[in-house]
């Protein structure tokens, strides 16, 4: 069954990158959109163009087929848009409303950006209405709501868990470890065992490898003040004792700062890839790359654990979801045919054409059932993984490498945790409060 997850590469720039949103353009939908509802015509649509498209393509075929026969003198022209240039076409799209799709796919973490810029239309009475949307995971459902209302429909969630080494374990003698101290001290007895491997692969640039450590730890990246402005939260008492958690695997008895100080979840997860690392943390779309690389069939999967055992540390839910824009002239027929596209059925089928995780809990416990590769990523998800802060501010604090900078200060010895956690305090705030 690997040969479902062999297109997650290009779809994991949505899961752990954000900063792409057009903020500051001040766009011509930042109106009340276009004030037409037609119910026939053409229906415009723009959907990422993964590595191997193919199988997406056949389950969107599907699902347009069956919705025009369903809308007479509707027609749906799908159109597959470049990962790496979404930014500028959609920028471009929110600046012209003639030449815009009425429903694009866009990446989880974009949604702030584009609610601020006008650019996304306001469909939180027709999700409220949906049924489906009962069973909708909570962190998804996060990942499209902005000031309590809702932008839009996920399309399916990623998380990432603890990959391990299986022959390095059963050599050592080690047993997967059960709390994040356990992860830290088997990472160190690996690395003395084995002076060739890395214990953990970390990177000072893996942002969302770094956020299960703070979250873990009781702390947060931002609190909401009420009004849907944020503060950081960053060099809060709990977040500093997670810095310093991760930060503290940065050294020669595990990954030398010299060398992974500026690695990003990329560089990590092909460092244990190429069997130079006995544990990282990685995603369910990155099973194929496992598959490829040295360690096929010398691997496994739990959830990363919490400071305690039995617990499981929070991990970053990331993900695509597709919207309505507010320039439309078909707003009904574009919220219908969104609910098809992200509806149960649909996401069942791009789980099993692209391994794409399910965001509604009962179609993902499914999925798990029919593949027991993906049961660590729903356990994850079920435990409640989070979200970067919904807000516009987030793009730029992402694209400013903000908590990549600190992490990477305090592994190499140029800052202590709190001047550190300070520093990018004041950062965040000075993005927050524009």
């Amino acid at each position: 069954m690997a040969a479902r997850f062999a297109r997650f590469a290009v779809s994991a720039v949505a899961l752990g990158m954000a900063g792409v949103a057009a903020t500051g353009c001040a766009p011509s939908t930042s109106g009340d959109g276009s004030g037409k509802d037609e119910k026939s015509g053409t229906l415009r649509v723009w959907l990422f163009r993964e590595v191997g498209n193919k199988p997406k393509e056949r389950v969107v075929d599907a699902v347009v087929k069956d919705f025009e026969k369903q809308h007479e003198g509707v027609e749906v022209d799908v159109q597959y848009i470049p990962i790496d240039s979404r930014a500028e076409k959609i920028k471009g799209a929110l600046n012209d409303p003639e030449s815009a799709p009425d429903l694009i796919e866009y990446g989880n973490t974009d949604t702030a950006g584009y609610v601020a810029d006008g650019g996304l239309a306001d469909v939180t009475g027709e999700i409220g209405k949906w049924k489906a949307a009962g069973d909708m995971d909570p962190a998804a459902k996060e990942s499209v709501t902005v000031d309590g209302k809702v932008y839009g429909a996920p399309l399916f969630v990623g998380v990432r868990a603890l990959y391990y080494r299986t022959d390095v374990f059963d050599d050592l003698g080690l047993k997967a470890p059960k709390t994040l101290d356990e992860v830290v001290s088997t990472a160190k007895k690996i690395r003395a065992e084995r002076p060739s491997l890395y214990g953990l692969a970390v990177g000072g640039a893996y942002t969302y490898g770094a956020m299960p450590f703070i979250w873990a730890n009781g702390g947060e990246l931002a609190t909401e003040k009420g009004d849907g402005a944020y503060s950081a939260a960053i060099d809060s008492a709990d977040a500093k004792k997670g810095i310093k958690a991760y930060t503290g695997l940065f050294g020669a008895d595990n990954c030398p700062a010299g060398k992974c100080a500026q690695m990003g979840g990329n560089e990590s997860v092909e460092a244990f890839t190429a069997g130079k690392a006995g544990m990282v943390i990685g995603g369910d779309f990155n099973r194929q790359a496992m598959e490829d690389g040295k360690v096929k069939g010398d691997y496994a999967v739990v959830p990363l654990p919490g400071t305690d055992e039995g617990e499981i540390a929070p991990a970053f839910a990331g993900g695509n979801n597709v919207g309505v824009l507010r320039s439309s002239d078909h707003r009904s027929l574009a919220v219908d045919l969104m609910k098809e596209l992200a509806g149960k059925e649909t996401q069942r089928r791009l789980f099993d054409a692209m391994g794409f995780l399910p965001t509604f809990t009962d179609t993902r416990a499914q999925a798990a059932e029919d593949e027991p590769f993906v049961k660590p990523f729903v356990r994850t998800l079920d435990a409640g993984a989070k979200f970067v802060p919904v807000s516009p501010a987030w793009g730029e604090i992402d694209a400013g490498l903000v908590l990549p900078t600190m992490f990477q200060e305090v592994a190499s010895g140029r800052k202590s945790v709190d001047e550190a956690a300070e520093g990018a305090a004041k950062k965040m705030d000075e993005a927050f409060a524009k």
